[in-house]
């Protein structure tokens, strides 16, 4: 009897192993899977955090021109997989404009880069300032005004528009936007020479070919006149690092006073042979120079 009783507890208990073991058994495949799983989602999440975000390349022209000046760069910064914008600078001054762009900076999500050429170095100055997104400024050719300042204080007297403190007739073709209060005006650059004035060739579009700088004069927009009176605000080159690429050729804003603003501004200077027009002829200087701020600053 008693040996009747051992073996019914022995197989009993067996029976118990053998359930519990099958639980485990079915349990194992599901465990398999949480763990690939687990092991999957970590490979992800290792993946995505070692992935640099690349910013957005916003370029913003000057004067008298429009987002086709930086055609050179926007191809060759697209074929290197960058993302890049080059919005209308709407040239009504200071204000206006760079309250444009700081709107317009608010759409972008991610990093940014953003790019001034000549007056539209003043537009970045400050329309950069108090935005976190903003981890670059690129000034080429470029007016890098201080606090307070106004752009008639920097032209210089070697400047090929320096003729416009004597007779703006000599220098520009004022017209009269109706939109605009009687005496705000439209200044467009005169083509031809002029006793104050060395022409829109000469001195806009140096170092351009014969046939480029006509169509250049002929497509002109207007700058607004204001714009040499307006004051700058806290210059976003204060908080957020910048690199400056001048023209040594460049008869509208000297290298001289670009290197004077550069320094002022702690900027990353380099510089290359070319009139104030340097990114229309030398697109490939210009996105070297962007490409190492994102660098420096990704």
């Amino acid at each position: 009897m008693l040996d009747g009783l051992n073996r019914g507890l022995r197989l009993r208990s067996l029976g118990i192993v053998l359930v519990l073991a099958a639980a485990s058994v079915a349990a194992l495949p599901s465990q398999l899977v949480a763990a690939q799983n687990s092991a999957g989602a970590s490979h992800v999440r290792t993946a995505t955090s070692s992935q640099a975000v690349k910013p957005t390349v916003v370029l913003v022209h000057g004067d008298w021109a429009d987002g086709s000046s930086w055609n050179g760069e926007i191809s060759r910064l697209q074929r290197d997989g960058f993302t890049v914008m080059a919005p209308p600078n709407p040239l009504r001054g200071i204000p206006e404009d760079s309250g444009y762009l700081r709107n317009y900076l608010q759409a972008i999500t991610g990093p940014i880069v953003l790019v001034g050429h000549s007056y539209g170095g003043a537009v970045i100055t400050n329309a950069a300032t108090g935005n976190a997104n903003v981890k670059a400024l690129v000034f080429v050719d470029a007016f890098v005004p201080a606090e307070g300042e106004r752009l008639v204080q920097l032209v210089s007297p070697q400047s090929c528009l320096a003729g416009s403190a004597v007779d703006l007739t000599k220098v520009f073709n004022l017209v009269q936007d109706p939109a605009l209060p009687a005496g705000d005006l439209d200044a467009y650059l005169k083509v031809e020479a002029t006793s104050l004035y060395p022409g829109f060739a000469s001195c806009f579009a140096n170092g351009l070919s014969q046939s480029q700088a006509p169509v250049l004069a002929a497509a002109q927009r207007p700058a607004a006149l204001a714009q040499l009176f307006d004051q700058t605000g806290v210059p976003a080159w204060l908080s957020i690092p910048s690199w400056d690429l001048i023209g040594t050729a460049d008869n509208v804003i000297p290298a001289s006073l670009q290197r004077s603003m550069a320094t002022r501004a702690k900027a990353h200077i380099s510089e290359f042979e070319a009139g104030h027009l340097g990114l229309i002829s030398d697109p490939d200087a210009v996105v070297e120079v962007i490409e190492t701020a994102i660098a420096a600053t990704s």
